[in-house]
Protein backbone atom coordinates (compact mmCIF):
# COMPACT_ATOMS: atom_id res chain seq x y z
CA UNK A 1 0.00 0.00 0.00
CA UNK A 2 1.39 3.38 -0.97
CA UNK A 3 1.72 5.94 1.80
CA UNK A 4 -0.99 8.60 1.53
CA UNK A 5 0.46 12.11 1.21
CA UNK A 6 -0.78 15.60 0.53
CA UNK A 7 -0.70 16.37 -3.19
CA UNK A 8 1.12 19.43 -4.48
CA UNK A 9 1.87 20.66 -8.01
CA UNK A 10 5.19 21.72 -9.49
CA UNK A 11 4.14 23.42 -12.69
CA UNK A 12 1.82 20.91 -14.33
CA UNK A 13 3.37 17.90 -12.57
CA UNK A 14 1.45 16.60 -9.56
CA UNK A 15 3.46 15.18 -6.66
CA UNK A 16 1.98 12.96 -3.96
CA UNK A 17 -1.53 11.70 -3.42
CA UNK A 18 -2.41 9.25 -6.18
CA UNK A 19 -0.16 10.91 -8.78
CA UNK A 20 2.42 8.72 -10.56
CA UNK A 21 5.85 8.71 -8.94
CA UNK A 22 7.80 11.26 -10.97
CA UNK A 23 11.42 11.20 -12.09
CA UNK A 24 13.67 14.20 -11.57
CA UNK A 25 17.23 15.20 -12.39
CA UNK A 26 19.49 18.22 -12.01
CA UNK A 27 21.48 20.14 -14.60
CA UNK A 28 25.25 20.22 -14.19
CA UNK A 29 25.59 23.28 -16.42
CA UNK A 30 26.30 26.81 -15.26
CA UNK A 31 22.79 28.22 -14.87
CA UNK A 32 24.05 31.59 -16.10
CA UNK A 33 24.67 29.93 -19.47
CA UNK A 34 21.09 29.90 -20.71
CA UNK A 35 21.82 28.18 -24.01
CA UNK A 36 23.71 25.18 -22.60
CA UNK A 37 21.31 24.84 -19.68
CA UNK A 38 18.28 24.73 -21.98
CA UNK A 39 20.05 22.25 -24.23
CA UNK A 40 20.55 19.90 -21.27
CA UNK A 41 17.00 20.41 -20.00
CA UNK A 42 15.68 19.37 -23.40
CA UNK A 43 17.96 16.31 -23.45
CA UNK A 44 16.57 15.25 -20.09
CA UNK A 45 12.99 15.97 -21.12
CA UNK A 46 13.42 13.86 -24.27
CA UNK A 47 14.22 10.90 -22.00
CA UNK A 48 11.07 11.50 -19.97
CA UNK A 49 12.46 13.58 -17.11
CA UNK A 50 9.50 15.37 -15.54
CA UNK A 51 11.15 17.96 -13.27
CA UNK A 52 14.62 19.53 -13.50
CA UNK A 53 16.50 21.31 -10.72
CA UNK A 54 18.93 24.18 -11.33
CA UNK A 55 21.66 25.47 -9.02
CA UNK A 56 21.29 29.18 -8.30
CA UNK A 57 24.62 30.45 -7.01
CA UNK A 58 24.22 34.19 -7.38
CA UNK A 59 22.09 37.02 -8.77
CA UNK A 60 23.21 36.40 -12.36
CA UNK A 61 22.03 32.80 -12.16
CA UNK A 62 18.73 33.91 -10.63
CA UNK A 63 18.30 36.41 -13.44
CA UNK A 64 18.95 33.73 -16.06
CA UNK A 65 16.03 31.76 -14.63
CA UNK A 66 13.66 34.16 -16.40
CA UNK A 67 14.78 33.12 -19.90
CA UNK A 68 15.24 29.47 -19.00
CA UNK A 69 11.71 29.09 -17.57
CA UNK A 70 10.16 30.64 -20.69
CA UNK A 71 11.72 28.02 -22.97
CA UNK A 72 11.77 24.95 -20.71
CA UNK A 73 9.53 22.00 -21.67
CA UNK A 74 9.34 20.83 -18.03
CA UNK A 75 8.85 22.50 -14.63
CA UNK A 76 12.00 23.80 -12.93
CA UNK A 77 13.17 23.92 -9.33
CA UNK A 78 15.66 26.53 -8.08
CA UNK A 79 18.23 25.16 -5.63
CA UNK A 80 18.90 27.94 -3.09
CA UNK A 81 21.29 28.02 -0.16
CA UNK A 82 21.47 30.75 2.51
CA UNK A 83 20.54 33.85 0.44
CA UNK A 84 16.82 34.55 0.70
CA UNK A 85 17.10 37.28 -1.94
CA UNK A 86 17.93 34.66 -4.59
CA UNK A 87 14.74 32.79 -3.71
CA UNK A 88 12.66 35.94 -4.12
CA UNK A 89 14.37 36.76 -7.41
CA UNK A 90 13.72 33.26 -8.74
CA UNK A 91 10.03 33.37 -7.77
CA UNK A 92 9.64 36.73 -9.48
CA UNK A 93 11.35 35.27 -12.56
CA UNK A 94 8.83 32.45 -12.88
CA UNK A 95 10.46 29.44 -11.18
CA UNK A 96 8.04 26.57 -10.49
CA UNK A 97 9.42 25.48 -7.10
CA UNK A 98 12.21 26.09 -4.60
CA UNK A 99 14.58 23.80 -2.79
CA UNK A 100 15.71 25.54 0.39
CA UNK A 101 15.76 25.07 4.14
CA UNK A 102 14.00 28.02 5.81
CA UNK A 103 16.15 27.74 8.92
CA UNK A 104 19.25 28.48 6.86
CA UNK A 105 18.24 31.75 5.21
CA UNK A 106 18.65 34.10 8.13
CA UNK A 107 16.25 36.21 10.16
CA UNK A 108 12.60 35.31 10.51
CA UNK A 109 11.59 38.42 8.58
CA UNK A 110 13.62 37.14 5.60
CA UNK A 111 11.96 33.75 5.84
CA UNK A 112 8.56 35.44 5.92
CA UNK A 113 9.35 37.41 2.77
CA UNK A 114 10.14 34.22 0.86
CA UNK A 115 7.26 32.18 2.26
CA UNK A 116 4.65 34.90 1.77
CA UNK A 117 5.68 35.33 -1.86
CA UNK A 118 5.73 31.55 -2.42
CA UNK A 119 2.26 31.27 -0.87
CA UNK A 120 0.94 34.11 -3.01
CA UNK A 121 2.18 32.44 -6.22
CA UNK A 122 1.59 28.79 -5.20
CA UNK A 123 5.29 27.92 -5.33
CA UNK A 124 6.09 24.69 -3.43
CA UNK A 125 9.18 24.50 -1.25
CA UNK A 126 11.25 21.35 -0.85
CA UNK A 127 12.96 21.02 2.48
CA UNK A 128 16.13 19.13 1.63
CA UNK A 129 18.05 17.68 4.57
CA UNK A 130 21.45 16.13 3.85
CA UNK A 131 23.27 14.04 6.46
CA UNK A 132 26.55 15.84 5.83
CA UNK A 133 25.26 19.34 6.54
CA UNK A 134 23.14 19.14 9.67
CA UNK A 135 22.84 21.98 12.17
CA UNK A 136 25.59 22.06 14.79
CA UNK A 137 23.12 21.95 17.67
CA UNK A 138 22.03 18.43 16.68
CA UNK A 139 24.67 16.74 18.82
CA UNK A 140 22.48 14.33 20.79
CA UNK A 141 23.58 10.74 21.10
CA UNK A 142 20.95 9.45 18.69
CA UNK A 143 21.24 7.74 15.28
CA UNK A 144 22.16 9.98 12.35
CA UNK A 145 18.86 9.17 10.67
CA UNK A 146 16.94 10.58 13.64
CA UNK A 147 19.08 13.73 13.61
CA UNK A 148 18.05 14.17 9.99
CA UNK A 149 14.40 13.75 10.91
CA UNK A 150 14.69 16.29 13.75
CA UNK A 151 16.29 18.77 11.36
CA UNK A 152 13.51 18.31 8.81
CA UNK A 153 10.77 18.68 11.43
CA UNK A 154 12.36 21.92 12.63
CA UNK A 155 12.33 23.38 9.11
CA UNK A 156 8.80 22.12 8.49
CA UNK A 157 7.55 23.82 11.66
CA UNK A 158 8.94 27.16 10.47
CA UNK A 159 6.82 26.89 7.32
CA UNK A 160 3.75 25.59 9.13
CA UNK A 161 3.94 28.44 11.64
CA UNK A 162 3.67 30.77 8.64
CA UNK A 163 0.58 28.86 7.45
CA UNK A 164 2.44 27.35 4.48
CA UNK A 165 1.86 23.73 3.49
CA UNK A 166 3.04 23.42 -0.13
CA UNK A 167 5.88 21.33 1.21
CA UNK A 168 7.94 18.46 -0.15
CA UNK A 169 10.65 16.80 1.97
CA UNK A 170 13.86 14.89 1.31
CA UNK A 171 16.30 13.30 3.77
CA UNK A 172 19.38 12.12 1.92
CA UNK A 173 22.55 10.41 3.06
CA UNK A 174 25.36 8.73 1.15
CA UNK A 175 24.79 5.74 3.44
CA UNK A 176 21.93 3.61 2.15
CA UNK A 177 20.64 2.32 5.49
CA UNK A 178 20.74 5.79 7.06
CA UNK A 179 18.66 7.06 4.15
CA UNK A 180 16.15 4.22 4.45
CA UNK A 181 15.81 4.65 8.22
CA UNK A 182 15.32 8.42 7.92
CA UNK A 183 12.55 8.13 5.32
CA UNK A 184 10.80 5.34 7.20
CA UNK A 185 10.78 7.46 10.34
CA UNK A 186 9.55 10.72 8.82
CA UNK A 187 6.94 8.98 6.67
CA UNK A 188 5.00 8.27 9.88
CA UNK A 189 5.30 11.82 11.20
CA UNK A 190 4.28 14.16 8.37
CA UNK A 191 1.60 14.26 5.66
CA UNK A 192 3.79 15.83 2.97
CA UNK A 193 5.11 14.15 -0.20
CA UNK A 194 8.61 12.70 -0.04
CA UNK A 195 11.38 13.20 -2.59
CA UNK A 196 13.62 10.10 -2.51
CA UNK A 197 17.33 9.99 -3.20
CA UNK A 198 20.66 8.62 -1.99
CA UNK A 199 22.98 11.62 -2.12
CA UNK A 200 26.60 11.38 -3.29
CA UNK A 201 25.83 7.82 -4.39
CA UNK A 202 28.92 7.71 -6.61
CA UNK A 203 29.81 6.96 -10.19
CA UNK A 204 27.59 5.06 -12.58
CA UNK A 205 28.09 1.53 -11.26
CA UNK A 206 28.26 2.13 -7.51
CA UNK A 207 25.65 4.89 -7.71
CA UNK A 208 23.17 2.66 -9.50
CA UNK A 209 23.61 -0.09 -6.91
CA UNK A 210 23.16 2.21 -3.92
CA UNK A 211 20.25 4.08 -5.44
CA UNK A 212 18.50 0.91 -6.57
CA UNK A 213 18.79 -0.65 -3.11
CA UNK A 214 17.82 2.52 -1.23
CA UNK A 215 15.04 3.81 -3.46
CA UNK A 216 13.83 0.33 -4.36
CA UNK A 217 13.44 -0.67 -0.71
CA UNK A 218 11.44 2.44 0.15
CA UNK A 219 9.30 2.36 -2.97
CA UNK A 220 8.50 -1.31 -2.39
CA UNK A 221 7.25 -0.30 1.07
CA UNK A 222 4.99 2.36 -0.46
CA UNK A 223 7.19 5.28 0.58
CA UNK A 224 8.09 7.97 -1.96
CA UNK A 225 6.35 10.34 -4.37
CA UNK A 226 9.18 11.55 -6.62
CA UNK A 227 12.75 10.35 -7.10
CA UNK A 228 16.18 11.40 -8.26
CA UNK A 229 19.00 8.95 -8.87
CA UNK A 230 22.11 11.00 -8.02
CA UNK A 231 25.09 9.94 -10.14
CA UNK A 232 28.55 11.32 -10.86
CA UNK A 233 27.74 10.97 -14.54
CA UNK A 234 25.83 12.64 -17.35
CA UNK A 235 22.41 13.52 -15.86
CA UNK A 236 20.74 11.60 -18.70
CA UNK A 237 21.81 8.41 -16.93
CA UNK A 238 19.88 9.52 -13.85
CA UNK A 239 16.64 9.69 -15.80
CA UNK A 240 17.10 6.29 -17.44
CA UNK A 241 17.96 4.74 -14.08
CA UNK A 242 14.99 6.37 -12.38
CA UNK A 243 12.50 4.93 -14.83
CA UNK A 244 14.22 1.54 -14.72
CA UNK A 245 13.82 1.42 -10.94
CA UNK A 246 10.14 2.33 -11.21
CA UNK A 247 9.56 -0.16 -14.03
CA UNK A 248 11.19 -2.95 -12.03
CA UNK A 249 8.58 -2.41 -9.30
CA UNK A 250 5.69 -1.99 -11.78
CA UNK A 251 5.23 1.60 -10.58
CA UNK A 252 5.66 3.17 -14.02
CA UNK A 253 5.35 1.70 -17.49
CA UNK A 254 7.38 3.83 -19.86
CA UNK A 255 9.44 2.46 -22.71
CA UNK A 256 10.82 -1.02 -23.27
CA UNK A 257 11.47 -3.54 -20.51
CA UNK A 258 14.64 -5.43 -21.48
CA UNK A 259 15.39 -8.92 -20.21
CA UNK A 260 18.30 -11.22 -21.05
CA UNK A 261 19.71 -14.41 -19.59
CA UNK A 262 23.10 -14.40 -17.81
CA UNK A 263 24.70 -16.84 -20.31
CA UNK A 264 26.04 -20.32 -19.58
CA UNK A 265 27.86 -23.17 -21.32
CA UNK A 266 24.88 -23.80 -23.60
CA UNK A 267 25.23 -20.40 -25.27
CA UNK A 268 26.57 -20.65 -28.83
CA UNK A 269 26.28 -16.98 -29.89
CA UNK A 270 27.89 -13.76 -28.65
CA UNK A 271 25.00 -13.10 -26.29
CA UNK A 272 26.60 -10.35 -24.18
CA UNK A 273 27.27 -8.07 -27.15
CA UNK A 274 23.96 -8.96 -28.79
CA UNK A 275 22.01 -8.04 -25.63
CA UNK A 276 23.82 -4.70 -25.43
CA UNK A 277 23.03 -3.98 -29.09
CA UNK A 278 19.36 -4.85 -28.62
CA UNK A 279 19.09 -2.49 -25.64
CA UNK A 280 20.86 0.31 -27.50
CA UNK A 281 18.75 -0.17 -30.63
CA UNK A 282 15.40 0.05 -28.83
CA UNK A 283 16.23 2.30 -25.85
CA UNK A 284 14.20 5.18 -27.28
CA UNK A 285 11.20 3.09 -28.36
CA UNK A 286 8.33 4.50 -26.33
CA UNK A 287 6.29 1.30 -26.23
CA UNK A 288 5.25 -0.56 -23.11
CA UNK A 289 6.67 -3.90 -24.25
CA UNK A 290 9.21 -6.50 -23.14
CA UNK A 291 12.09 -7.54 -25.42
CA UNK A 292 14.14 -10.60 -24.50
CA UNK A 293 17.63 -11.61 -25.61
CA UNK A 294 18.20 -15.24 -24.64
CA UNK A 295 21.17 -17.51 -25.22
CA UNK A 296 19.53 -20.77 -26.22
CA UNK A 297 16.27 -22.57 -26.84
CA UNK A 298 15.98 -23.53 -23.15
CA UNK A 299 15.83 -19.89 -22.05
CA UNK A 300 14.29 -18.60 -25.26
CA UNK A 301 10.63 -19.06 -26.14
CA UNK A 302 10.24 -21.17 -22.99
CA UNK A 303 11.37 -19.11 -19.99
CA UNK A 304 10.83 -15.82 -21.85
CA UNK A 305 7.41 -16.78 -23.16
CA UNK A 306 5.89 -13.69 -21.54
CA UNK A 307 8.09 -11.36 -23.65
CA UNK A 308 6.42 -9.51 -26.49
CA UNK A 309 9.43 -10.09 -28.76
CA UNK A 310 12.72 -11.89 -28.36
CA UNK A 311 15.77 -13.64 -29.71
CA UNK A 312 16.73 -17.23 -28.83
CA UNK A 313 20.27 -18.21 -29.76
CA UNK A 314 21.36 -21.32 -31.60
CA UNK A 315 24.71 -22.41 -33.07
CA UNK A 316 25.82 -19.34 -35.01
CA UNK A 317 22.21 -18.41 -35.62
CA UNK A 318 19.05 -17.62 -33.74
CA UNK A 319 15.29 -17.52 -33.70
CA UNK A 320 12.97 -14.56 -33.40
CA UNK A 321 9.95 -15.26 -31.24
CA UNK A 322 6.79 -13.36 -30.37
CA UNK A 323 4.79 -14.20 -27.25
CA UNK A 324 6.57 -17.57 -27.06
CA UNK A 325 6.01 -18.51 -30.71
CA UNK A 326 8.98 -18.75 -33.10
CA UNK A 327 8.24 -16.61 -36.14
CA UNK A 328 11.61 -16.27 -37.92
CA UNK A 329 15.14 -17.64 -38.14
CA UNK A 330 18.35 -15.80 -39.10
CA UNK A 331 22.16 -16.06 -39.00
CA UNK A 332 23.72 -14.49 -35.89
CA UNK A 333 24.95 -11.43 -37.84
CA UNK A 334 21.40 -10.67 -39.05
CA UNK A 335 19.42 -11.29 -35.86
CA UNK A 336 19.28 -7.68 -34.70
CA UNK A 337 18.20 -6.40 -38.13
CA UNK A 338 15.54 -9.09 -38.38
CA UNK A 339 14.22 -8.31 -34.92
CA UNK A 340 14.05 -4.61 -35.76
CA UNK A 341 12.13 -5.30 -38.98
CA UNK A 342 9.57 -7.42 -37.15
CA UNK A 343 9.04 -4.91 -34.32
CA UNK A 344 8.74 -1.94 -36.70
CA UNK A 345 6.26 -3.85 -38.86
CA UNK A 346 4.18 -4.72 -35.77
CA UNK A 347 3.68 -1.05 -34.91
CA UNK A 348 3.05 0.42 -38.37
Amino acid sequence: MRRKSKQISIGDVKIGGDAPISVQSMCNTDTRDVKSTLYQINELADLGCEIVRLAVLNKDAAEAIKDIVKASPVPLVADIHFDYRLAIQCINNGINALRLNPGNIGKRENVEKVVNLAKEQNIPIRIGVNAGSLEKELQEDIPLSEKMVKSALKHIKILEDLDFDLIKVSLKSSDVMTTIDAYRSIAEKIPYPLHLGVTEAGTLRSGLVKSSVGLGTLLAEGIGDTIRVSLTENPKEEVVAGFDILKSLNLRKRGVNFISCPTCGRTQIDLINLAKKVEEKFKNLDKNITIATMGCAVNGPGEARHADFGIAGGIGEGYIFKKGEIIARAPEAELLQKLEEIIIKSYK
